[in-house]
């Protein structure tokens, strides 16, 4: 509206807003246009385009970096109304979360003078957070690893592909990031109530985790793991971006591996309902990988289904070449590698198309024991991964001999 400032009230609750409303519709030129029950609330009214400032109580759930964001990318500058503007606590937070307008609840008169500053001033201040890790530049690269549905071994082959690049020094960071439940951390017996990716998003949201991430890896057998979800209904946890960051800083140590779900399709209504797409963090992975594989199961169904995701994933990834690797090959399938090749290469552009065995007692020793294949020592399985490694990483030797250690870190402390 001309001449007016439009604004969303979230009191979350707070005994403030019985006397906000008063003061604030009372100055001529602001107008109240919906009192929100909570963020997720907040965030879809603002892409309505039809607010410039949001009033929020500091303390409502969910208020965090990434909801800021979006309210910025809407038009909405958002005003903190804070308990005690004396607390050096609440201060603190504000200036993780990048606000520039705060009143405090004994402030309230003053509320309109704050709301007519925030909508005049052009807000170009980063939101501070604590100094990063001493990691160095880094040359690492990011290797996304997905696959269709119908279990083909996603996580078996991120997990024995980590183990591989670990043998040849390369200090891999493996993050969890399937929305429909990871089972990384099962993989290898990490018995923890604690997720490593919610950890991270939590971390995230209070715009400190670059001071925190290293603390949130747990370190098995010269991996360096983040866990995933605890429960397939937490994805809504994980905002956009978290996968970003966390790749960036872990290319910076060495090589990236990222387990993802299965599926591939969008939620177009994410963006205006405030939350995040249910495949958004597989697609994340996806767009920032260096490198693609893509897992399929060697019988009938597998491969009619891995032709299927093919086709989808080259519209997903651009066309970006892709690596294939078919999972559980035996004779007793009735055709060659040569005949699988032909049937899978029409589909997609193909990098390379490589094959593993079908060795249930060494997939079945890895499970049970909590450890990687590497550890397990030679096997046609492990050999048959090492040959995926060659094409991904071709000047990369592995360390002849190396012993890996079951020691751990301490556990992933609690956010």
């Amino acid at each position: 509206m001309d001449g007016q400032t439009c604004i969303l009230v979230l009191a979350a609750g707070a005994p403030w807003e019985s006397s906000a409303l008063p003061v604030l519709t009372a100055r001529p030129g602001i107008v109240v246009i919906k009192r929100c029950v909570d963020v997720t609330d907040l965030l879809a009214s603002a892409t309505t385009g039809q607010a410039e400032v949001a009033v929020v109580s500091l303390d409502a759930p969910g208020l965090d970096g990434p909801a800021v964001h979006h309210l910025r990318q809407h038009g909405v500058e958002p005003v903190a109304v804070l308990a005690d503007p004396g607390r050096s606590d609440l201060r603190d937070r504000m200036n993780r979360l990048g606000l520039g307008f705060g009143v405090g609840i004994n402030q309230i008169p003053h509320l309109p003078d704050a709301v007519l500053a925030a909508r005049a001033t052009e807000q170009n201040q980063e939101p501070t957070t604590r100094p990063g890790p001493a990691m160095g530049p880094g040359h690492g690269r990011c290797t996304v690893v997905w696959g269709p549905s119908g279990a083909p071994g996603r996580t078996t082959l991120a997990l024995a592909l980590a183990g591989e690049f670990a043998q040849r020094g390369a200090a891999p960071l493996v993050v969890d990031a399937d929305p429909w439940g990871g089972s990384v951390g099962q993989h290898l017996g990490i018995l923890d109530d604690v997720s490593g990716l919610l950890a991270c998003a939590r971390a995230a949201a209070a715009g400190d985790l670059a001071g925190s991430y290293l603390g949130l890896q747990r370190r098995v057998a010269g991996l360096r793991i983040i866990t995933g979800l605890p429960r397939p209904d937490r994805w809504v946890e994980v905002r956009p971006g978290l996968i970003e960051q966390l790749v960036e800083f872990g290319k910076r140590q060495g090589e990236v591996v990222l387990d993802t779900g299965f599926a591939l399709e969008d939620d177009p209504t994410a963006e205006f309902s405030g939350r995040p797409s249910r495949n958004g963090m597989t697609l994340e992975a996806l767009a920032l990988a260096d490198d693609i594989v893509v897992v399929g199961n060697a019988d009938p169904i597998g491969l009619s289904r891995l032709a299927r995701g093919l086709v989808e994933l080259r519209e997903t990834a651009g066309g970006q070449p892709v690596r294939v690797v078919v999972n559980r090959m035996r004779s007793s399938l009735g055709w060659s590698e040569a005949e699988v090749v032909g049937m899978v290469s029409g589909f997609a552009e193909l990098s390379g198309v490589h094959f593993l065995p079908d060795d249930r007692s060494t997939t079945d020793r890895a499970l049970l024991g909590g450890r990687m294949l590497a550890e397990l020592g030679d096997s046609a399985l492990s050999k048959a991964v090492a040959r995926v490694v060659d094409g991904l990483r071709p000047t990369s030797v592995r360390s002849g001999g190396r012993r890996f250690s079951r020691r751990r870190a301490e556990p992933a402390r609690r956010q």
